[in-house]
């Protein structure tokens, strides 16, 4: 063996030296560095038209988190903040797509571990006969854990006018992991803002766990004429003379149509 198959092996041996760990950030710019939380919410402002209030408030809870991180960076008290959230309005107003992004958020900052989202209804939670409903519920938590669990018209889990359904159970189910987990799954309930109310007012217990309540406004017809425009722009058609013109007017009158689904109806 000559002296460089030596050294080769002798370096194969070595142990490997330990990378030094980082240290954590001690400033809320060194978090904002480390976490890169800021091209999210750049994203966000950039990818979705409108919605004004609900990124400011995106931009609040953000700054609420990177706060409470720096503060357990430097060993002050901090109990970790209840996440668990409320998004009302109508279809088509991006609910699902927020929820996205604040996963996201959340994963970067350290408050969930993988940053995914499981968005779910009432038919994969309740099942349809007794020792359905349990099993169902218990399978979604664990696919959702680490991450977030978006539950799209919320309300429908709640069902007082039938003594048989079992919606109730699962309510439970979520109340028991919302408290005892929350330092591992986000939970987001979602749906019309008067349904919501209702919900809220029937399940005190699922109220209290709801630390944030975004409420997502109807688009206007030029927020709505400019989503179309992106639509049409991401597969490569423009529209031809008039059209424009055309397209405004029907959605003017789409509206004031019952069952406008804002985004989706500029679809």
């Amino acid at each position: 063996m000559n002296r460089l198959q030596l050294f080769s092996g002798l370096a194969e041996a070595a142990p490997q030296a330990a990378t030094p760990a980082k240290p954590p950030a001690r400033s809320v710019a060194e978090v904002l560095a480390d976490s890169q939380v800021e091209e999210v919410l750049a994203e966000l402002d950039r990818d979705l038209v409108g919605l004004a209030p609900v990124k400011a408030r995106i931009r609040d809870i953000a700054a609420l988190l990177v706060m409470d991180r720096l503060r357990a960076n430097l060993g002050l008290t901090s109990q970790p903040p209840s996440l668990h959230m409320s998004f009302t309005g109508n279809p088509g107003t991006g609910k699902t797509t927020v929820a996205l992004r604040m996963a996201q958020i959340l994963h970067r900052l350290g408050y969930v571990r993988k940053g995914h989202m499981v968005a779910v209804t009432r038919d994969d939670l309740v099942g349809q006969y007794i020792g359905h409903t349990a099993p169902k519920t218990k399978e979604v938590l664990k696919r959702a854990m680490g991450g977030v669990l978006f539950i799209d018209e919320a309300y429908y889990l709640y069902r007082p006018e039938n003594e048989r359904d079992y919606g109730q159970e699962a309510i439970e189910i979520l109340l028991q992991v919302m408290e005892n987990q929350r330092d591992d799954l986000v939970v987001i309930l979602a749906g019309y803002a008067d349904r919501m109310d209702t919900f809220f007012r029937s399940n005190p217990g699922m109220s209290s766990r709801i630390a944030h309540h975004l409420d997502f406004p109807d688009y206007q017809p030029e927020e709505l004429m400019a989503i179309a425009d992106r639509m049409l722009a991401a597969q490569n058609y423009r529209l031809g003379e008039g059209a424009g013109e055309a397209l405004a007017r029907y959605i003017a009158l789409r509206v004031r149509q019952p069952h406008f689904a804002n985004a989706r109806s500029a679809m």
